[in-house]
């Protein structure tokens, strides 16, 4: 068993990135180390190029990485590999948690982390044993019985994980990372803090782990400087957690002159550190995308954000200041969030001059306190994994219809990437911010052109929902009225006219 495919499934809708096509690094890092291992490795991300189904039947074990909204897709491919014969194993966060469900299409899942027990687990495949020793596999016995082996340690050197080869990903050949609109660098992983939506610390953990300076640096040289790369997302969850640490680093790529145009994911508090601003810039900091969530306080308290309006409006105003563009993510459909909420928050965004915003649907994805939640309630009304993404509402808001939160969610989109926003900024020759809204705005249109069979089945849903309210509320009331008229003929003694003493 020496040739071993990777494949990264492609989401089933479009999504910001549909034109700029990021892989995750789970399936380049995992091949990476395979390689160096003396095996024959590769990895097909389907955003970049579709399989080749001929090269992948010469396979001798397929592994799929798969997040929720890719699942149904991993695992049809799966299914089709299993009756070829090809062993074939899924990992990622959907499967971490869902594991048996996948077992239903694989035949073996990698939960959590997989970087130390790759070489293990295709070296168990080829002799055909040794499994029980695997620590976050799970598989079915010689008997048919599921087994979950315990769970995998989380990585806690980076450091000994090599830097991932891109031209191991079918399609981009020795000029790949020159293909990619950004290039993407994973410096961490883990996050401190603990958001109820959240699956990041479910999977990797809570302690926050970071590669050293030294090989952060060695990589942007090798993307910058030797291949010519002139963009960087650092895919970091929290880049920026230990403030220390990310000083340290952005001092030493203005001292080296690394300083790419780069993106990266941070929270709010950044704002109060003046110098990490400030070195942020000077390192070649372009634009953030910052978790806002919502500018609903009871919202923030739910989601256990830590961060208050008032500490979002200062962080906006103090970016900005910098010359720092932010990306806002805010989530729509929270318990305490009506209509109005996604109105102010339109509003706000416009009002505070925001870059670019992803407006997105509160998603309980499998894993997070929301899911287990949400189960618990009997509020998850749909279980196709595809709708999974943040742009389809699967759950039964309180205080709206599905209806509503859809439609309402797509128009905050479509006014905020509207054409007099357009005209706008064209007016200040800010052809950057024009672009940008451009490209929203032609995202917004792709968005209601896909989504007319959803609605539909949504409005059906919502009046159903409000035939069954109805229903019990006209119920409600016979049954008051039957109790009244029984209180009034003296058949009935409630509990407001009984006599005293009695019971």
């Amino acid at each position: 068993m020496r040739k071993i495919i990777f494949i990264e499934t492609r989401p089933p809708d479009f999504h910001v990135f549909t034109r700029s096509p990021i892989p995750r690094l789970g399936t380049i890092l995992l091949s990476t180390i395979l390689n160096q291992h003396g095996y024959q490795a590769k990895t097909f991300v389907e955003t970049i190029k579709d399989v080749d189904i001929e090269e992948l039947l010469t396979a001798d074990a397929v592994g799929l990485s798969t997040i929720t909204s890719t699942s149904t897709r991993a695992y049809e491919i799966a299914k089709l590999l299993k009756k070829a014969g090809i062993p074939t194993f899924i990992g990622g966060p959907h499967v971490t948690y869902m594991a048996e469900e996948a077992l239903q299409y694989c035949d073996y899942v990698l939960r959590g982390e997989a970087d130390d027990n790759i070489v293990d687990f295709i070296r168990a495949l080829e002799e055909g044993k040794g499994f029980e020793k695997i620590p976050g596999l799970s598989y079915r016995n010689e008997d048919g019985e599921i087994i979950h082996n315990k769970n995998v340690a989380l990585c806690k050197d980076l450091n000994k994980l090599p830097i991932p080869d891109y031209s191991l990903v079918s399609g981009l050949e020795e000029t790949l990372v020159k293909k990619f609109t950004i290039t993407p660098i994973m410096t961490s992983r883990g996050c401190p803090y603990d958001c109820s939506f959240c699956s990041v610390t479910k999977m990797f953990g809570h302690r926050y782990r970071c590669t050293n300076k030294e090989k952060v640096l060695q990589e942007l040289k090798s993307y910058h400087v030797d291949m010519g790369v002139n963009w960087i997302f650092f895919y970091d969850d929290n880049f920026t957690a230990d403030k220390r640490r990310s000083k340290d680093l952005f001092h030493s790529m203005i001292e080296k002159r690394l300083t790419p145009n780069w993106t990266a994911q941070v929270r709010v508090d950044i704002a109060k550190d003046a110098e990490l601003l400030d070195l942020m810039k000077k390192a070649g900091c372009h634009t953030v995308y910052i978790g806002f969530e919502s500018i609903n306080p009871e919202t923030l308290k739910a989601f256990n954000k830590r961060q208050s309006v008032d500490d979002i409006e200062w962080c906006i105003r103090t970016l900005h200041k910098k010359g720092i563009r932010i990306h806002g993510m805010f989530i729509f459909g929270a318990d305490n969030d009506t209509v109005d909420t996604i109105h102010e928050t339109v509003r706000f965004a416009k009002k505070n001059n925001l870059e670019s915003v992803q407006f997105l649907m509160l998603t309980p994805l499998p894993g997070t306190n929301l899911f287990k939640e949400f189960e618990r309630e009997g509020r998850i009304v749909n279980r196709d994994w595809a709708l999974y993404d943040a742009h389809h509402v699967v759950f039964e808001p309180k205080n709206m219809s599905y209806y509503e939160l859809q439609t309402e969610t797509m128009r905050a989109t479509k006014e905020f990437y509207s054409i007099p926003q357009i005209i706008k900024r064209a007016v200040r020759f800010d052809l950057f911010n024009v672009a940008i809204k451009t490209y929203g705005w032609r995202l917004t249109r792709t968005w209601y052109e896909k989504s007319e069979s959803f609605l539909k089945y949504l409005n059906e849903l919502s009046n159903a929902g409000r035939r069954i309210e109805i229903a019990a509320k006209k119920t409600a009331e016979d049954i008051q009225e039957k109790f009244r008229q029984l209180e009034l003929s003296g058949h009935f003694i409630s509990p407001h006219n009984k006599p005293r003493g009695s019971f």
